[in-house]
C-alpha cells in the first residue's frame, strides 16, 4: 500500500511540474513588438523611400507622392499589419492603387528595395519572411488595374 501511495503521488508531483512548466511559457510577441515598434518601422520606411527613389525601375509610380504623406499612412498600415496599436486610416490596397497600372515587374522590384532595406536594418529571417509574407498578399490587390 505504501508503495502505491509513492508510486500516485510521483505521478500527481510530475503532472503538476508538467502543468507548471507548459503554463509559463510565454506567448510569442507581436511581429509588430520583435521588428521594435513604430520607432523601427518608421526608420524602415525612412530607408525604404530612400531606395525605392533611386530604383529607375519604380521611382516614376513616387513620382508625384508627397513623402510627408506617404511615409505616415505607410508607418500606420505596417504597424497595424504587423500587430501594433496603430490604426491605418487610408484606402484599402485596391482602391489606392487603381489607374496606376503597376506592373507585376515593378511589384517585386519594390519588394526587392524592401528586402534591401530589411537587410540594412539586420531584421532576423523569420521577421524578414513574415514582413514578406504580409506584404505578398497583397499583390493580387495592387497590380494591374
Amino acid at each position: 500500500m505504501k508503495r502505491l501511495m509513492t508510486l500516485i503521488s510521483a505521478i500527481v508531483l510530475s503532472i503538476t511540474l508538467g502543468a507548471c512548466a507548459t503554463s509559463t511559457k510565454q506567448p510569442e510577441k507581436s511581429l509588430y513588438d520583435r521588428l521594435g515598434g513604430k520607432e523601427a518601422i518608421t526608420a524602415v520606411v525612412g530607408h525604404l523611400w530612400g531606395v525605392a527613389s533611386k530604383d529607375d525601375r519604380i521611382n516614376s509610380y513616387f513620382a508625384n507622392t508627397k513623402p510627408e504623406v506617404f511615409a505616415p499612412a505607410l508607418i500606420d498600415f505596417l504597424c497595424q499589419g504587423s500587430g501594433g496599436p496603430c490604426e491605418y486610416k487610408g484606402q484599402d490596397m485596391h482602391a489606392a492603387h487603381v489607374g496606376m497600372q503597376i506592373t507585376g515587374a515593378a511589384f517585386d522590384a519594390l519588394a526587392e528595395d524592401i528586402v534591401i532595406t530589411l537587410d540594412h536594418f539586420k531584421v532576423p529571417a523569420k521577421e524578414k519572411n513574415e514582413v514578406m509574407a504580409m506584404l505578398g498578399g497583397m499583390k493580387p490587390a495592387v497590380i494591374n488595374h
